[in-house]
């Protein structure tokens, strides 16, 4: 749809924030639409959802509620859009995300050229390399991605990647960890041919591949005459089974505790994690503010 002459729009920040800078939050919190809070950019590169191949900006604007709404810098670009919370309580406390703005003009790229994002896809599961893991494999360093398991029929498995492989490069590039390859991966195109760096029992080799495509578990919702109550969600359809939480945490723990993940659903998509204690989903706050523990597991 075109604007025409004369339509106002935001423009896209060309250059990440510094940590520190003032960034404006702009939201809709308890329906109070339009509200407008100030903060300060308080990190850069935080892994909150690891499901989401994104690093969040963190900011200390009260956002809670304002998820879908930018967040600009001093001088109106936008830097991000506001997406979530971390909170023990369920309320604002100053810990907010928001996707960066190189990865929604990658999105929205996406979207109007294809009409979906569209992802890499090695098909591993990987894990981060722990000092206690480097000892037991005789590694010098924690460097790479461990293979925890190449998934059935995708592109690692048909190329001969196993379980216990080391990922330490990519197309040449190195491999920090376990976080920067699936950043990596899903940033590249469907059928990009890329060389993997691996170490197999201490010896180095060279994979050839070529990507294949991330598939997106998100199934269409039902017709609003065939739709559960409202402010209701079946856990199943989002490919999670849930548990109070005072039957796995302290007596005096509430909310409900993620107990099992479907690899291929739409939780899992959304980086939720065994052990994510949910506190609220939607309602007055109009967020998900989790109780996160250390996730071990990521795919790429």
């Amino acid at each position: 749809m075109d604007g025409g002459p004369g339509f106002r729009f935001v423009e896209i920040a060309d250059q990440a924030p510094r940590i520190g800078e003032w960034v404006i939050a702009v939201g809709n919190p308890f329906g109070l639409g339009g509200t407008v809070t100030a903060g300060i950019v308080s990190a850069r590169s935080r892994d909150i959802t690891p499901g989401s191949y994104s690093e969040f900006i963190q900011i200390d604007a009260p956002n809670q509620g304002n998820s879908g709404g930018p967040t600009f810098d001093v001088t109106g670009k936008v830097i991000g859009i506001n997406s979530a919370i971390v909170s023990p309580t369920g309320g604002s406390v100053g810990i907010g995300f928001a996707i960066p703005a190189e990865t929604v003009r990658t999105v929205v790229a996406n979207l109007r050229d294809k009409g979906k994002v569209v992802r890499g896809w090695l098909g591993v599961s990987i894990q981060a390399i722990s000092p206690e893991i480097a000892e037991g494999l005789d590694l010098k360093q924690t460097q790479g991605a461990l293979v925890a398991e190449p998934q059935p029929i995708s592109p690692a498995a048909r190329a001969g990647i196993q379980s216990g492989d080391i990922i330490t490069s990519l197309q040449g590039r190195p491999v920090k960890d376990e976080r920067e390859l699936s950043k990596m991966v899903s940033d590249m195109a469907p059928g990009t041919k890329v060389e993997v760096g691996v170490v197999r029992q201490g010896e180095k080799k060279t994979i050839a591949l070529a990507l294949g495509q991330l598939s997106s578990p998100r199934s269409e919702a039902p017709p609003d005459n065939q739709g559960s109550q409202e402010g209701s969600t079946d856990p199943s359809k989002l490919g999670l089974t849930l548990a109070p939480a005072a039957q796995t945490a302290k007596p005096s723990a509430g909310g409900v505790v993620v107990t099992k993940v479907d690899p291929d659903g739409i939780g899992a998509e959304r980086g939720l994690q065994a052990g994510d204690i949910i506190l609220d989903v939607a309602g007055d706050s109009g967020e998900c503010a989790i109780r996160r523990s250390e996730g071990a597991q990521r795919r790429a």
